[in-house]
C-alpha cells in the first residue's frame, strides 16, 4: 500500500506568501526553425486552470505531491506534500535533430511555489524517451538534456504550489539547439534491444477515489501501476509507459504507469547510475526502498527522512493485483519496463476486444494459448502497451511465452509475421 505520499494537505497556509514576479531573460536572434514560443492554451492539463493566456496552478484540482526538490519536512517527520499540476504542450516538429531543448519560463513564483519544465524526445523507434526536467540556469531558465538526438519533443509544465502560493506561467519560450549534422558519424539513437527487467518488491495502491499523480481517478479494481519517479509518467489515458509484471504463480499483467511511488518521486532505479536522477551509487534495478529496507541505506529511511516499512519498487492498483496476477499479498515480481527497449509495442483496446473474448472490466485476458478454451495467465489493461511478437492460428497474436490475446484486442497492430516461419518479419513462436 502507498506509504504516506497521500497524507493529508495543511488546511491552510497561515499567511499568504508574497508572489514574486519573474519574466524572460533577453534572448540573443536565432534561427526560427529551432526556437518557439509554447502554445499554452493547446496543452492537456491536469490540476491547472487555462485562461487568458495562462497556467495556474488549481489546489482543489491538483494532486497532492511531495515538492520535487527538497523541503522542509512535516511534523511527523514525512514530506510536505503541496499541490501539484501537470500540462502537457503538443509534440513540436523541428527542422534540425537536437538533443538540448532550453527553456524561459514568464509568470509568477510565489514564496513556496515552483515551476519546472519537463521535456521528452520522440525516439527512432517512435516511442518517446523519459521525460527529463530540466536544470535551472538561472532565476528563470532552465536546460535539458535528452539522452539521444531527435527532431521531435515534447513539453511538460509541472506545477506546484499550495493555498496562497499558486505559481502562475504566462509565457514559455524554447530553444532547441542543434546537433551538428556530420557525415559517417552515426547518430546517438539506440541500438536495438530488448527492454530491461528487475524483480522488486510490489505493494497493493488501493486508494479507490482516489485521485493519481497524472489525475486518473482511481476506480473499483483498477489497472495502472506507479513507480518512484515521474520520468515514467504518462498523460492521463495514455500508455507512452507501460510496464509487464509477472508474478511467482507464472501470470503476468500488462498495465501502464500512471502514478509515481511507492516511497519515493526521484528514484528511476531501472536507470543506470550515471543516469539515474538520485542514488546513482546504488547497483542498476535495485531500488532506493529496498536497499534502506533491507541493509540500511541512506540510514533506512527514503528521500524525505521516512523510516521504510517495506522495500518496495513498484505500486499495482487493485484490478493488476487481485484479478490480472491473482495475488493475495504484496510480493516479489519481475518487472519489464517497455518503454526501456526498442521493442515495438500496440496499444490493447478493450472495447474492440468486447465479443471475441470474455474480459473483465478493463483488462482483456491473456490465454496460454490461442484459444478462449486455454487457461487464463494474465490480463492486458485497456490503453497497456504490448509487445506484439507474431500472429498465431485463428485470429489471435501472441505477445509473449505462452501468452495470447484476441488479435480484435490490438486493433493498431498491423502487419505482423505469423508464428513459427522464416521471414524477416515472422518471428518463432
Amino acid at each position: 500500500m502507498r506509504t504516506g505520499l497521500r497524507a493529508a494537505l495543511m488546511a491552510s497556509v497561515v499567511a499568504a506568501l508574497a508572489a514574486a514576479t519573474v519574466t524572460p531573460a533577453a534572448a540573443a536572434a536565432v534561427p526560427a526553425n529551432r526556437s518557439w514560443s509554447a502554445d499554452l492554451a493547446a496543452g492537456d492539463g491536469s490540476g491547472v486552470r487555462t485562461a487568458s493566456g495562462a497556467v495556474t496552478l488549481d489546489n482543489a484540482d491538483a494532486h497532492p505531491a511531495p515538492h520535487d526538490a527538497a523541503t522542509p519536512r512535516g511534523a511527523e517527520g514525512g514530506p510536505d506534500l503541496a499541490p501539484t499540476g501537470y500540462l502537457t504542450l503538443d509534440p513540436r516538429t523541428l527542422a534540425r535533430p537536437t538533443d538540448q531543448v532550453d527553456s524561459t519560463v514568464a509568470g509568477t513564483t510565489p514564496a513556496g511555489s515552483s515551476v519546472v519544465v519537463d521535456v521528452r524526445g520522440r525516439r527512432a523507434d517512435g516511442g518517446w524517451t523519459e521525460w527529463i526536467p530540466s536544470t535551472p540556469t538561472s532565476a528563470t531558465g532552465s536546460t535539458a538534456q535528452l539522452p539521444e538526438t531527435t527532431t521531435v519533443v515534447q513539453s511538460r509544465l509541472v506545477l506546484t504550489g499550495g493555498p496562497g502560493a499558486e505559481p502562475v506561467v504566462t509565457g514559455l519560450q524554447q530553444d532547441a539547439r542543434p546537433v551538428a549534422a556530420t557525415e559517417g558519424v552515426p547518430d546517438r539513437a539506440r541500438t536495438e534491444s530488448d527492454p530491461l527487467t528487475y524483480s522488486v518488491f510490489a505493494t497493493r495502491e488501493g486508494l479507490v477515489g482516489g485521485t493519481t499523480s497524472n489525475g486518473h481517478v482511481i476506480t473499483d479494481r483498477d489497472h495502472f501501476v506507479a513507480l518512484p519517479s515521474r520520468r515514467a509518467l504518462s498523460a492521463r489515458d495514455t500508455s507512452d509507459y507501460s510496464v509487464k509484471v509477472c508474478a511467482a504463480n507464472g501470470r503476468c499483467a500488462f498495465a501502464p504507469v500512471w502514478d509515481v511511488g511507492p516511497w519515493n518521486t526521484r528514484d528511476d532505479y531501472w536507470n543506470p547510475g550515471n543516469v539515474r536522477q538520485n542514488w546513482g551509487d546504488l547497483p542498476q534495478g535495485t531500488p532506493e526502498a529496498q536497499a534502506a529496507y533491507r541493509t540500511g541505506y541512506n540510514g533506512g529511511n527514503d528521500q524525505f527522512g521516512r523510516k521504510v516499512s517495506n522495500p518496495a519498487g513498484i505500486d499495482l492498483a487493485d484490478g493488476v493485483f487481485w484479478d490480472d496476477l491473482g495475488l493475495k499479498d504484496n510480493a516479489t515480481v519481475t518487472v519489464t519496463y517497455l518503454w526501456t527497449g526498442s521493442v515495438r509495442t500496440s496499444e490493447v483496446d478493450t472495447e474492440a476486444a468486447a465479443g471475441a473474448v470474455e474480459a473483465k472490466a478493463g483488462s482483456v485476458q491473456i490465454r496460454s494459448a490461442p484459444s478462449t478454451d486455454a487457461p487464463v495467465v494474465g490480463g492486458a489493461a485497456d490503453g497497456a502497451a504490448v509487445p506484439v511478437v507474431c500472429t498465431a492460428a485463428d485470429g489471435w497474436l501472441q505477445i509473449g511465452d505462452a501468452q495470447f490475446l484476441p488479435a480484435s484486442a490490438i486493433p493498431g497492430a498491423g502487419v505482423v509475421g505469423a508464428c513459427g516461419g522464416t521471414g524477416p518479419d515472422s518471428p518463432t513462436s
